[in-house]
Parts: C-alpha cells; structure tokens; sequence
C-alpha cells in the first residue's frame, strides 16, 4: 500500500458534501453497521500502490469520496494502510486530514503491539469475532481503505456489506488483486457512475439469501 490516500486532494467537492450529508447520517440508525470496502482498482484489478490514479482526480472523484467519509464514523485498516496512513496524515494540510486525524480506527495486525495514531485502538486476535461485535454496535458505517489482506478475511467470513470501487482506464501488469483467487462471491451492482476522467465508480453489495 503506497502513501498515495495522504497526497490525493480531497478538495471542496468533498467538504461540500460533508457539510451536506452531516446532518442526515447524524440522525442515521443503524441497526447493524455496515462494512465498506472502497479500493481503487485498475482495469486489470490491481489495488497495490496506486500512484497511477492522482491524474485522474477530480471534484466527481472527491464527491464520491465524501458520500464515503460523511456515512462512516470508523475506519477498519491493516497494519500496512494503518501505517502509511499514521505517518501522513497528521502532518497533511490536506482539507480531509480532520476527519483522518480524528475518526476511530481499529487496527487488525497479528504483529504490532500498539497504536499511536490518535484514536487508534488495536484488534490483535480473535479478528472475525471483534470485528462482528464492531457491526453489532451503534453507529454509522466502518469504511476500509486499501487493506488488501484483510479485505481477504473479511470476505470469507461474508463481513462486507458493500464495496464502492473507482476503476481507473489504466492496465497495471502485476500488482495485489481485490479479488484473489480462492476468493468467491455473488455481488449485485447497486449503481454505477462515469466520470468525466474516465473512471468508472461501480457499487455492489453482496446477493444474501
């Protein structure tokens, strides 16, 4: 995971939209919290270190963004995205840095034994069972960002609610891949979105019995 989410620009498309939906999503109830999974992916599905979409960014992309930021009062990362996150953002003039800065993050990590970044709390064990009684609280959605690991476990054990992905029209080569094989799912698209840049925003959720 590349520290490209700290040098992306979230611009006033996105605080516009925060500003928009915050009194919507306060007044939410959430019976069992959502878990949000939001990557961006090249064409040939490739999530590693993606320098390759700052080009592309854009107020619709920074729009996209905060319906993401303003719908979620916790972040669910792995110890690599933890990491590049803790050593960007608290230093980052950026217009998101508050709500980074600021908003719960749980930390799923078998090897560091402890979290600095503020209100960071960590999840060493007993992963799936802490991360169920997370959906289980009140609260708005727990969004993850990059992660790829632990996107792994989350989708089989089916913890994922919804993925919101931003398809960029680049190919990569090689690269860690959202969905490695192994991995099975049937999703259905809720909305898709094309953006002026060419990205694609593509939203689905998982078709539960």
């Amino acid at each position: 995971m590349s520290l490209l989410y700290k040098t992306l620009p979230f611009g006033s498309a996105m605080i516009q939209t925060l500003a928009i939906n915050s009194e919507s999503t306060a007044n939410k109830e959430h019976t069992v919290r959502e878990i949000v999974v939001t990557e961006f992916l090249s064409l040939d599905g490739i999530m590693e270190d993606p320098a390759w979409t700052s080009p592309y960014w854009n107020d619709e992309i920074a729009k996209f963004k905060g319906e993401e930021t303003s719908a979620s009062d916790a972040l669910l990362l792995g110890r690599v995205t933890y990491q590049g996150f803790a050593a960007a953002w608290p230093q980052s003039k950026d217009e998101g840095a508050p709500y980074f800065n600021s908003v719960r993050k749980y930390v799923v990590s078998t090897t560091l034994d402890r979290v600095e970044w503020n209100n960071s709390k960590l999840i060493k064990g007993n992963i799936v069972e802490e991360i169920t009684k997370l959906k289980q609280q009140d609260g708005l959605d727990i969004t993850v960002h990059g992660s790829a690991t632990l996107v792994q476990t989350l989708m089989q054990h089916d913890l994922v609610d919804c993925y919101r992905l931003l398809i960029y029209p680049v190919l990569v080569g090689k690269g860690k891949r959202l969905f490695q094989a192994g991995i099975t799912a049937t999703l259905k698209l809720v909305e898709a979105r094309s953006f002026s840049s060419g990205v694609a925003a593509l939203i689905y959720e998982p078709a539960r019995k």
